[in-house]
């Protein structure tokens, strides 16, 4: 008997048309479902609605920032085991730091390798989770 493949659902909630468009795009071509938000409000009824396999989150979002979106799914007992991923232009010192305790599984910084992406969100979706020493920076840090 043959095993039926049923693509992940990515939400992806990024208010800037193009990169949100470049991303569906990317994700789409991979066999992803993808679904849209463009500011946290529609973030959170589209979450609830939709299920996600996974949440692309872009910080800087209208009406309620993406921390704020992360901070409400992850007191909701359905979001506990689905992956929040910043999707973020923050990429000064402490910015990853920050996300990761704001409970974030990972981020990744725009602007968006397009070559990689689908590899992140391959990682993401496998179990790949961040931690505040995690991730690549861990190769950068002196012992």
């Amino acid at each position: 008997m043959e095993k039926t493949h049923i693509p992940k659902k990515i939400l992806i909630v990024e208010d800037n048309e193009d990169s949100r468009e470049l991303v569906v795009k990317v994700l789409k071509n991979k066999g992803y479902v993808t679904v849209e938000a463009v500011d946290g409000e529609e973030a959170l009824e589209k979450a609830i609605a939709e299920k996600p396999d996974l949440i692309l989150l872009d910080i800087s979002i209208p009406k309620l920032d993406g921390y704020e979106v992360a901070k409400r799914l992850k007191n909701m007992e359905e979001f506990q085991g689905i992956p929040i991923i910043a999707f973020t232009a923050h990429a000064m010192k402490g910015d990853r730091e920050k996300i990761i305790v704001a409970g974030f599984e990972g981020y990744i910084s725009k602007p968006v390798n397009i070559r990689k992406l689908p590899e992140q969100i391959r990682a993401y979706l496998k179990g790949k989770w961040e931690s505040i020493l995690g991730g690549e920076e861990k190769q950068d840090i002196d012992c």
